[in-house]
């Protein structure tokens, strides 16, 4: 009896399973992302957890077939890719494409997430998945909200200078104990902001509640949303932060690449 190799066994079908040289595909094309556009092989490697071998191989094929260019010793996602997965949001509302976006981070960090759009100078909340807890912050579609209080309006001024300006211009009313009203110490925290990529907020709009917040981008390299987790204060803590800075950042990045935008440096 002739001998399969491993490599033939995993182009096989499965009976309705994925197979599994098109997962470990999937895997490498995930390891790039808008933070992180090209990589070596080495760092791919890493991501991925795969083989040296099996690496070289598919990026290798990857390569050949346009799913991937190469530019010295680094790899990009192709062009070609970017061509195909332009039908997949043709026609479709950018809300219904980042709707399973704040669900997958609400079911991450159990909090409500929700979505911003700045009109004028306030914010308004355009998508919710709302947390399971019994306990909970209310928010809803359609909520009006200052820009200058909140970690998502923060957000949509970090990457916006001329709205940062006109906010930090205009009156800055306290809403809550801690809304900041010094324009100085609002302009640190926009900076800070913008150098970091997300933003972190503390009984600003409300008391007893905190958020954190990242930026979505438009395929003009503008900020157009904001995606935040909010909660009370008493589950959404500094250590809490640390742990949903990273998931928060990648939700907005996943965001960005579904509706086509892109992160201008």
């Amino acid at each position: 009896m002739a001998k399969v190799d491993s490599d033939e066994a995993n182009r096989e079908p499965s009976r309705g399973a994925p197979l599994l040289v098109l997962a470990k595909i999937r895997g490498i094309l995930d390891a790039f992302s808008l933070a992180t556009p090209e990589l070596t092989l080495a760092e791919i490697r890493r991501s991925t957890g795969f083989p040296a071998t099996t690496v070289q191989r598919l990026v290798a094929n990857l390569v050949a077939e346009g799913f991937l260019t190469r530019r010295g010793d680094r790899y990009r996602i192709g062009l070609n890719l970017a061509f195909w997965a332009a039908p997949a949001t043709q026609g479709l509302d950018a809300l219904e494409v980042i709707q399973p976006v704040l669900r997958r981070l609400r079911d991450l960090t159990g909090e409500t997430t929700a979505l911003f759009i700045r009109e004028g100078d306030v914010r308004v909340c355009v998508a919710v998945a709302p947390t399971r807890h019994a306990i909970q912050r209310e928010m809803h579609v359609g909520k009006i909200m200052p820009l200058h209080a909140g970690s998502a309006g923060r957000v949509l001024l970090a990457w916006d200078p001329d709205a940062a300006e006109r906010v930090l211009n205009g009156p800055l009313e306290p809403v809550a104990s801690n809304t900041v009203t010094d324009r100085d110490e609002l302009r640190r925290l926009i900076g800070e902001t913008r150098q970091r990529g997300y933003a972190v907020s503390h009984d600003e709009r409300t008391e007893g509640a905190s958020g954190i917040s990242a930026p979505v981008f438009d395929s003009m390299g503008q900020v157009a949303w904001a995606i935040n987790v909010l909660g009370p204060s008493l589950r959404v803590t500094t250590d809490a932060f640390a742990e949903w800075a990273e998931p928060v950042v990648s939700a907005a990045h996943e965001a960005t690449r579904l509706l086509g935008g892109r992160i201008l440096s």
